[in-house]
């Protein structure tokens, strides 16, 4: 059992904290994103670039969920900012592939030592509990994400 329980003690509801949680990850990300010059999308968009590498925009769109066009925008953002570049595919050259430029300043170093200090209070077995309802709720917000994106 966690050394607190902070949500008991705030007397927040579970929508309450997912409300909280939301903002508070969407207002983080618009800071990383003004501090790299580049929205919270776009900045979302180049961690997939920077982890799982080169990627061509169509594939960069099926992994955010957005149109094609719209990730062609948020390229041209990253590109501009330095962030990315995009170059043929040397086995396609007719596929262009975009690749983070490696130029990306480290933002996440404090917010990985808070979380790792976060983590340490909760056992394996809790961990796995959270893990569950983590990825779960990264695949409802991604499937209301492709949704929205139909809608238009």
């Amino acid at each position: 059992m966690p050394k607190e329980d902070h949500a008991a003690q705030t007397g927040r509801t579970g929508d309450e904290l997912g409300r909280d949680l939301s903002t508070a990850v969407v207002m983080f990300h618009e800071a990383v994103g003004a501090h790299l010059g580049v929205s919270a999308g776009d900045q979302r968009a180049l961690t997939f670039i920077s982890r799982d590498g080169a990627m061509s925009a169509g594939e960069l769109a099926e992994r955010t969920g957005l149109t094609p066009g719209a990730v062609t925008g948020m390229i041209d953002r990253l590109a501009r900012a330095g962030l990315v570049h995009r170059a043929h595919d040397p086995n396609d050259r007719r596929r262009v592939l975009v690749t983070a430029t490696g130029h990306r300043p480290d933002v996440f170093g404090d917010l990985a030592t808070a979380m790792n200090a976060l983590n340490s209070r909760y056992d394996e077995q809790e961990m796995r509990a959270i893990a569950d309802y983590l990825t779960r709720m990264v695949d409802i917000l991604r499937e209301q994400t492709r949704r929205l994106t139909a809608r238009r």
